[in-house]
């Protein structure tokens, strides 16, 4: 028996680098897994390289409400309902000061990092309830505790989703519904590699290099790294955790 063995999880950002980890981790231990993600041959890329009959995706907007409650009604439909949402879908926007940021980028990153979340808890919990309960887990950041200069809309949709993770919390615990956050530091992902060539154009391996050594163990993380939490949320193994941040980070911010 797998640790989530009769479980059904959602994941949006399905065929981005943590996503992808954190699906094959969940199929591995037993769930049916609905990969979520604006590109659809991304999305068959990555059921691809999970393999098995454990995985299958959806084409869906996390900012679109219509898109969130399709989510819920296609898992339910394949697989019986849903037990665990993991809201992993999000933008990093521009490197760039606050006083050129463009307002509809702004507006972009809100909505996906923010809006999209919302929706999602929005959407899931009524199928949660008719399960006993579930898990929502939120990938936020280390810069949802700390500034982080040039990135402002980035760090502050961050900052936001813990203010929702809490409150969500609070509000669905005595039904049995969890809900926690996941604050990576910098991972080797295609986000990374975005941000990297805004901070240093001329030089990103150096920019990468830079905050490889600011954290204490002197790497950033593997996509795996953070799906192992992430299961680990997903999982009966956390029932009395809700509520909580849980760093991946290198000692980042020890």
């Amino acid at each position: 028996m797998g640790r989530l063995t009769e479980k059904v999880a959602i994941i949006t950002g399905g065929a981005g680098g943590i996503g992808m980890a954190a699906g094959k981790r969940f199929a591995a231990e037993g769930a049916q897994v609905l990969l979520v993600d604006l590109d659809e041959q991304a999305l068959i890329d990555a059921c691809g390289e999970i393999g098995g009959n454990h995985v299958s995706y959806l084409v869906g907007d996390v900012t679109r409400a219509d898109d969130n409650a399709r989510m819920v009604e296609t898992a339910t439909e394949r697989y019986g309902g849903v037990d665990i949402f993991l809201a992993n879908a999000g933008i990093e926007g521009d490197v760039a000061s606050i006083l050129d940021y463009d307002e509809s980028r702004f507006d972009q990153v809100m909505s996906v990092n923010v809006k999209g979340p919302f929706l999602a808890i929005r959407a899931a919990v009524p199928a949660m309830r008719l399960r006993g309960g579930g898990s929502m887990i939120i990938t936020s950041s280390i810069t949802g505790v700390r500034g982080a200069p040039r990135l402002a809309p980035y760090a502050t949709s961050k900052h936001a989703v813990i203010g929702l993770m809490k409150s969500a919390a609070r509000e669905f615990a005595a039904e049995g519904i969890r809900v926690n956050t996941v604050n990576p530091s910098p991972v080797q992902t295609r986000m990374m590699r975005s941000i990297e060539a805004g901070i240093m154009p001329e030089d990103p391996e150096a920019a990468q290099q830079s905050m490889a050594t600011n954290i204490p163990m002197q790497r950033y993380a593997e996509p795996e790294d953070i799906a192992n939490i992430m299961l680990f949320l997903a999982s009966d193994e956390s029932h009395f955790v809700t509520g909580s941040t849980y760093f991946a980070d290198g000692g980042n911010t020890a």
